[in-house]
């Protein structure tokens, strides 16, 4: 590998992708130094006491178990000097602000040119807040408007998490083996969430998700 070259490391679950991205970056000389398919062993691997940490973690938010979007807020209180790019399908402007909310450096939908994801990996090593074409005029809008203040954007990491899976249909149980929580947190949570968003049933929520764009893209 190049010397001084970018150091970043990848987090996906599709070994595949991420020779993909591997080779795409390793052009532009961007070194990969390291990857994982789930959150548990990304963490792990940067502990406080890691040695040579990486420049960038590049971040899928689907994967086995704890989400990346957890992921992500756990990283930043244990190692904030290692900056997270989100790469991920998901194009919801608002799990795009909760994702910024939560210490993202930025964020590319995977349905980018190739050479958006390279500019973006440059741009968050630097401290600039790269966002891929198609979420970045209605994250302006969003922000400039000040729409943060939307119930929903008001939940933590988590309850964001269980707010997603709801969304998505899964049941109390198979949200529990989703993020190894037990049945009783994911009711608690489920109760929380409701009563943040001010809806009282199933129904109320889909209405809701659907009003604030939440079930595209999640």
């Amino acid at each position: 590998m190049n010397t001084g070259a970018l150091r970043v490391a990848l987090v996906d679950d599709h070994a595949v992708v991420r020779a993909g991205y591997r080779r795409l970056l390793e052009l532009e000389n961007i070194e990969v130094a390291a990857e994982f398919a789930d959150a548990d062993s990304a963490y792990a691997a940067l502990s406080p006491d890691s040695a040579d940490p990486p420049d960038l973690l590049v971040l899928d938010l689907s994967l086995p178990g704890r989400s990346g979007l957890e992921l992500l807020q756990r990283l930043q209180q244990r190692r904030p000097q290692v900056r997270v790019l989100v790469f991920t399908m998901h194009d919801s402007v608002p799990l795009v602000l909760q994702c910024l909310r939560a210490g993202a450096a930025g964020f590319v939908t995977k349905s980018s040119a190739p050479q958006v994801l390279v500019d973006a990996v440059h741009r968050a090593v630097r401290g600039e807040r790269p966002l891929s074409p198609d979420v970045a005029a209605a994250v302006e809008r969003e922000e400039a408007h000040a729409q943060s203040a939307a119930p929903h954007l008001r939940l933590s990491t988590r309850e964001f998490d269980i707010l997603r899976a709801l969304i998505e249909g899964a049941s109390v149980e198979e949200i529990s083996r989703r993020l190894h929580l037990s049945p009783k947190t994911v009711s608690n949570y489920q109760t929380q969430v409701r009563q943040k968003l001010g809806v009282t049933t199933a129904v109320e929520l889909l209405h809701y998700a659907r009003e604030h764009g939440l079930t595209q893209g999640t």
